[in-house]
Formats: structure tokens, C-alpha cells, sequence
């Protein structure tokens, strides 16, 4: 009797324990800071890493910032992208509109050697795109890159010659119809070097002028391109070097050692890769890991330093668009733009 007994308490206890065992369904859980929708994924959470300052804000409204670009008086310009227009900060940081808003559609911004200021327009987004060039006062608007071509560009670098390369912001992961092109001093003819991209975006040159890097914004890739001639690239010169994880490469400037700074759209970041493409540090806008400042589209390195001046906006959240301040690894690299 009692050895039934005890075989029955057995059996009891143990269809406790399965039941137990089947109410406890193994769980996933966020960790105690929440679900870190901002999280850096590994290994670029283990990278060096600083937090920018907060330089200045520019306005309550969150402007779409792009393409800050130092002049020789020590003025920093950038471009709004959908009003079109270009602000300047003086070195006393007050804030000037040098052109006003404009239908089209500013996207990026490179300082000519000779003062002017050339303006990447992506204009409607479908067959409007341009590139216009404008005396260092906003005036004497001149045309070099005419909406009957075709492009929309967004982003360009100058070479030592005076000639520039442009990204063409076209197509989607699945059609990808942008490219990089190049346009010789003088303006006349506009080279193919390297088509079918997805969303063609962020442009560079090493210090050196033998390398391009070129972003895509659709694919999240990073292309280092060793260059032949001006118009020509190396056989087997050009390469994928890096997949970013996350959305997306945006805009990129290239420091004296041939490191690359890397914003990352909707990340509130930038990424720096060395001359190879290998990741080796990041800053961080202040805020981002709630959500802040997110659009994160570009930043400049200002002349003989290594200060690094990242422009961003809060997007729906409400804190308008700002610049903010870090310090990188190396100088500013000596642009052709600025010789």
C-alpha cells in the first residue's frame, strides 16, 4: 500500500515538474534599457567611439542638412535639400542665407579653388536634377550641369585638375540605374565610371587622388575605387570593401591619413574606415540612442584641424536641425577644392 502510494506521489510530482516545464516557455526579453531600436551592432559597438557636442542649431524646424563645406575665410556652407538654399555659418557662428530658396533641390556642396560654390541639385527627385555654380555672395548663377542630362546629382569631389566627380541619386536596391560620373575641367563632356549603383550617394577622393570611395544608399555598400587616369579605373581596381549594417552610407569627407568619415543616415552616427575600408572608430550625435537627431546626412572636416562638424536633424521629434562638434583622427585632408 505504501509503496503504491509513494509511486503515485512520484508520478504526481513528476507531471507537476512537465507541467511547469511546458507553462515556462523559453522567452526573449528586452534588456533592462528598453529595445535599443538605436543599437550599434557588433563588432562596431566595440570601435573607439565619442559622443559629438551640440555647435549650433540652426533652426526649430527640422531642415533636411547636407553638405557642409568649409571656404577659405573660414566660413562653414551647407545646403538645405528641399528649400534649396545655402546657409553659411561665420567663424563668429552666426547663421546668413548666401541663396535663397530654390526649386532645385539642393543635395550637396563642393567649394571650387577658384571661390565658387557648386550646388548638387537632386530637384524633384524624377528629371530636374542639375548641378549650378554661384559666386562665393550666392549670385552669378550659372548652370553646369543642365536638367536635360538626365542625372540627379548629389553629391561631387574635385580632382587636382579642376575636373569633378558626381554621384546620380537614381534607382532602388532591385533596379539599380545611378552610377558615378566624371565631367573634366572645362565642363564639356560627362564621363561614365561607374554605372548600374543603387542610389548612387556619398562621393571622396584620397588625399592622394588615386582612390575614389563612393556610397550606396539602397545597398548599404562601400566601393573603393583605385583609379588608372581621371577617367579610367585600375584593372582590378575596383572592390566592395565594406556592408554597412543598418539603413544607410549617406555622405563621406577623407581626413590627411586617407581615413573615411561615413554618415549613416537614420543611424544618428558616423562611421570612420580606414585606407582599406576596415572600420576603425565612430561618433556618436548626442541623443541618439532615444531617437534624436537620427539624419544624420554629412559632415566637414575643418582645414588644418581634426575638428569633425556633423550636420543632422530630429526629423517628427521636435528639436529642429543642428551642427554638431568632435575631433577625429587626422587633419582635414588638403582638398583640391581648397588649394
Amino acid at each position: 500500500m505504501r509503496k503504491n502510494l509513494l509511486a503515485s506521489l512520484c508520478l504526481a510530482f513528476s507531471a507537476g515538474v512537465l507541467q511547469a516545464h511546458a507553462d515556462a516557455i523559453p522567452t526573449l526579453n528586452y534588456p533592462a534599457e528598453g529595445q535599443q531600436l538605436q543599437a550599434i551592432g557588433s563588432p562596431e559597438k566595440e570601435l573607439p567611439t565619442v559622443t559629438a557636442d551640440l555647435w549650433l542649431k540652426v533652426s526649430d524646424g527640422p531642415l533636411q542638412l547636407e553638405g557642409p563645406s568649409f571656404d577659405r575665410a573660414g566660413n562653414l556652407l551647407f545646403v538645405e535639400v528641399f528649400g534649396g538654399q545655402v546657409l553659411k555659418v561665420d567663424p563668429e557662428k552666426k547663421l546668413s542665407v548666401v541663396v535663397p530658396k530654390n526649386a532645385l533641390g539642393s543635395a550637396g556642396l563642393a567649394i571650387h579653388k577658384d571661390g565658387r560654390l557648386f550646388v548638387a541639385g537632386l530637384g524633384n527627385f524624377e528629371n530636374t536634377g542639375n548641378l549650378t555654380a554661384y559666386k562665393p555672395d550666392g549670385s552669378g548663377k550659372q548652370v553646369i550641369i543642365p536638367a536635360s542630362k538626365n542625372h540627379l546629382v548629389d553629391d561631387l569631389v574635385f580632382d587636382s585638375t579642376g575636373g569633378f566627380y558626381f554621384t546620380d541619386f537614381k534607382g532602388t536596391s532591385t533596379q539599380p540605374t545611378g552610377g558615378v560620373y566624371y565631367v573634366p575641367a572645362g565642363g564639356k563632356t560627362i564621363v561614365s565610371i561607374l554605372p548600374n549603383l543603387a542610389i548612387a550617394n556619398g562621393i571622396a577622393l584620397s588625399p592622394d587622388g588615386k582612390t575614389l570611395w563612393v556610397t550606396e544608399f539602397a545597398t548599404g555598400l562601400l566601393h573603393r575605387i583605385e583609379l588608372k587616369d581621371a577617367k579610367t579605373i585600375a584593372p582590378f581596381g575596383e572592390a566592395v570593401v565594406y556592408r554597412f549594417s543598418g539603413p544607410s552610407p549617406d555622405s563621406m569627407r577623407v581626413d590627411q591619413d586617407g581615413n573615411l568619415y561615413v554618415a549613416l543616415y537614420s543611424q544618428g552616427r558616423v562611421l570612420v574606415l580606414n585606407p582599406n575600408g576596415l572600420p576603425i572608430g565612430q561618433i556618436l550625435i548626442p541623443g541618439r540612442e532615444k531617437g534624436h537627431f537620427l539624419r544624420s546626412t554629412s559632415m566637414a572636416l575643418k582645414p588644418d584641424t581634426n575638428e569633425v562638424y556633423l550636420v543632422s536633424n530630429d526629423g517628427s521629434l521636435g528639436e529642429g536641425s543642428a551642427i554638431f562638434r568632435a575631433k577625429g583622427f587626422a587633419n582635414a585632408a588638403k582638398l583640391y577644392s581648397h588649394q
